[in-house]
């Protein structure tokens, strides 16, 4: 069951549907003092099965239709056709109940217009733009940034200018570790080598790559160590040489971009 299938006439179907039960349990009949709901038959006579019962019957078949498979029919009619012929009956039948009627309770009222909406609606529902849309909307699908587009505010992972949390008095900062990766250990005596530090006139910036990139390890290992995939923004922490940079991925890799030409910068 789909309820975006579901129109806006069909809502109005359902509201009838509703109201035409509120009325049923109302006074059909209500005079010199003795007053009955239309379920109490030795007053309300047949209007209970000709008004109420296939109201409700006709409700659930136009409702219903929606639902089930379009060939479905029953005794050679789909299902709507079958609402609709019920939906009038039942129409017809509430207004000669007013019009023979000299007792009307509210109930035998509200009935009436109850059947009368689901009529009109089973008769030209369709017809009318404003009861044919849909009753629940299509979310609003969120559109990507075409490529080489800056990412927006609050975004996520990596956006450029995006505010820091600044450490209180007397704090010392830490290192931010990378998007997935774990802070890294404090060094300890061993740990002679230490990472090269990024060229003194380099400023790291995001970029874009046109095609599939392989990422190679910064220790020169010929195997690449991840793919860069466009339309997705990765932030170059260092350079290599005129048309080599370092690149950091979205996981916390970093490896070495061989091929920079015509990269997208942030």
């Amino acid at each position: 069951m789909n309820i975006r299938s579901l129109t806006r006439g069909d809502g109005v179907v359902i509201g009838a549907a509703a109201l035409l039960f509120i009325a049923s349990l109302l006074d059909f009949y209500s005079t010199a003092g003795v007053s009955a709901s239309a379920w109490n038959t030795d007053f309300s006579g047949l209007a209970l099965p000709s008004v109420f019962l296939l109201g409700f019957i006709a409700a659930g078949l136009l409702v219903g239709a929606r639902f089930l498979p379009e060939g479905r029919k029953i005794a050679g009619l789909p299902l709507l056709a079958w609402g609709t012929v019920l939906a009038v009956s039942a129409a017809w039948s509430g207004l000669w109940v007013m019009i023979l009627s000299s007792a009307n309770g509210a109930g035998a009222i509200l009935g009436f217009l109850a059947v009368a909406v689901l009529a009109g609606v089973a008769l030209a529902g369709a017809k009318i733009p404003a009861l044919a849309g849909p009753l629940v909307p299509e979310p609003k699908p969120v559109a990507a940034p075409p490529y080489g587009g800056q990412p927006q505010p609050g975004a996520g992972y990596g956006y450029p200018g995006g505010q820091q949390q600044h450490p209180g008095y007397g704090v010392t900062p830490q290192p931010v570790p990378p998007y997935g990766g774990s802070p890294a250990p404090a060094p300890g005596p061993q740990d002679s080598a230490p990472a090269p530090a990024p060229a003194a006139d380099f400023t790291p910036f995001w970029f874009a790559v046109p095609v599939a990139r392989p990422l190679f390890g910064e220790d020169g290992s010929p195997a690449p160590i991840a793919e860069l995939a466009p339309g997705t923004w990765y932030l170059a922490v260092d350079q290599r040489g005129p048309a080599t940079l370092i690149a950091q991925t979205q996981d916390g890799r970093r490896g070495v971009l061989n091929d920079t030409s015509d990269i997208q910068r942030g």
